[in-house]
């Protein structure tokens, strides 16, 4: 892996995220550069290529959303595995640990991926309006791929104002040695880039993709703009989340994107994750099949299951499960398994070998990072704040309704929506994110310490393969 970021996209094999792959007659599974976008049918491979290489197991085929949740506070690690994320789950990562270099070879490959394909759509033999929105597809992957980068590898946004060391900003299409020196921009920079990225992909990616499959596994407008709620949630800029969730949350429930794909919270809760998970909650999953896998050791349920996977994690008894505001009645806790003794979250189910859907962005999280937001924006316990903590828990507990009069501060407000994130978003790669972008400390659970914000493990180290072939890189010693 001499140049880890660097790849001749055209000489892969070419993998499409599509239920519809016979595209074309001419085999698509090898071309070389000169004719990768030489076609219609060529274009549109290198697009749904993009999805294939931000799903890899390495990355959002389950890796990621594992190293960002076992470093809070809801998992045990069960089999003292270093190949399942020992190390990130005790915080006892170095540069030269597996999991460091893979997670950034696999984000960088990804975002050379959507770099190759911004660069070849150039003189790509098909409509002006078409390469607008495959272009907006890359931008919006790319942005995905760098702000899970940043949150791992770099300190959060309010230590400095963003103004750390961040990540090497990469959006030059790379076939080629030569070009490994690359200064790290800065933690605000490497977010103007993606919030850049995001606002072009809402500007040109379709209002909706025609079916609830590829509305389901291809970004869209209202994709982008609820990535963009994520990332502002991270940047602390909360009339920013305003801003844009307001573009797809209505004023009142029940809440709905009111143009674009019509998304809204599903039914019930445990459709969002029964493959085929295409219901019009989930605004980006990736999906998976027989042919398709991101690896036994890399699937989630792999790593929760202990039927179907190894059960490599099991929930800690001290966790958000130990809540007493979650009921037994709530639909949610049927998410969750009892085996040997021990309770697994069980939000997938499927084999190894056949594995379900993943999802990306959900509109719950949408209506929770509104609702925090407006309350961190004004400081106040706010009506609307509380309709939408209301619309996720009630789709799960219709016993449970919040009213103003059970807060007696806003920061009363506060904490419950932290806490209806941990149980509606657990397993899903947001604990580790929601810790650092408040400034909070990661607490001990079983024998794994507790780290501070100033702690070195705080963030991950940036890899040595990344510091011994880039010369102007700098670690992430004394930030």
């Amino acid at each position: 892996m001499r140049k880890i970021y660097l790849i001749l996209i055209a000489a892969m094999v070419i993998s499409s995220c599509s239920d519809t792959d016979a595209l074309s007659p001419v085999n698509q599974t090898r071309i070389s550069d000169a004719t990768a976008f030489a076609t219609p049918d060529r274009v549109l491979q290198e697009v749904l290529g993009m999805y294939s290489g931000v799903k890899t197991g390495q990355f959002y085929g389950g890796r990621y959303f594992n190293y960002q949740d076992i470093r809070g506070e809801e998992f045990n690690n069960d089999r003292a595995n270093g190949v399942t994320n020992l190390f990130t789950w005790n915080f006892g990562l170095q540069s030269s640990t597996n999991e460091v270099n893979n997670l950034w070879y696999a984000g960088y490959l990804a975002i050379n991926r959507c770099n190759v394909v911004i660069n070849g759509l150039e003189g790509a033999p098909i409509a002006d309006a078409l390469k607008a929105q495959y272009k907006a597809e890359a931008t919006f992957l790319r942005a995905l791929s760098y702000y899970s980068l940043v949150t791992l590898y770099a300190r959060p946004y309010w230590d400095g104002n963003g103004s750390k060391p961040g990540l090497p900003l990469r959006l030059k299409a790379e076939t080629s040695s030569g070009n490994s020196n690359l200064v790290r921009s800065s933690v605000a920079e490497v977010y103007a880039q993606i919030i850049a990225d995001l606002d072009f992909a809402e500007a040109n990616l379709s209002l909706t993709n025609g079916t609830a499959y590829d509305n389901t596994t291809r970004a869209h407008r209202n994709t982008a703009i609820a990535l963009k709620t994520r990332v502002y949630l991270s940047m602390n800029k909360y009339d920013k989340v305003i801003l844009e969730a307001n573009k797809i949350v209505s004023a009142a429930a029940p809440f709905t994107a009111a143009s674009g794909v019509r998304n809204m919270l599903a039914p019930a809760i445990a459709s969002v994750f029964a493959t085929p998970a295409v219901t019009s909650e989930n605004m980006l999953s990736f999906a998976f099949s027989p042919t398709d896998i991101p690896g036994t050791q890399n699937s989630l349920v792999s790593y929760y299951s202990p039927t179907a996977g190894t059960g490599e994690y099991s929930l800690l008894p001290t966790g958000i499960i130990s809540n007493v505001g979650w009921k037994a009645t709530d639909a949610r806790r049927a998410l969750n398994v009892v085996n040997t003794g021990k309770t697994y979250l069980n939000k997938w189910t499927k084999s190894t070998g056949d594995p379900d859907y993943v999802a990306v962005i959900r509109y719950a999280e949408i209506l929770l990072n509104l609702s925090e937001s407006i309350v961190r924006d004004n400081k106040t316990i706010d009506a609307r704040a509380i309709q939408l903590l209301n619309a996720v828990r009630g789709r799960s507990d219709a016993t449970t309704v919040f009213t103003a009069a059970s807060f007696a501060t806003f920061e009363d407000l506060l904490s419950q929506i932290a806490i209806e994130r941990r149980i509606e978003l657990l397993g899903e790669g947001f604990r580790s994110p929601d810790v650092m972008r408040l400034g909070q400390n990661f607490v001990a659970k079983g024998g794994a310490p507790a780290v501070t914000t100033v702690d070195a493990q705080y963030v991950w180290p940036i890899p040595q393969n990344e510091l011994l072939y880039n010369k102007l890189c700098v670690p992430n010693d004394g930030y």
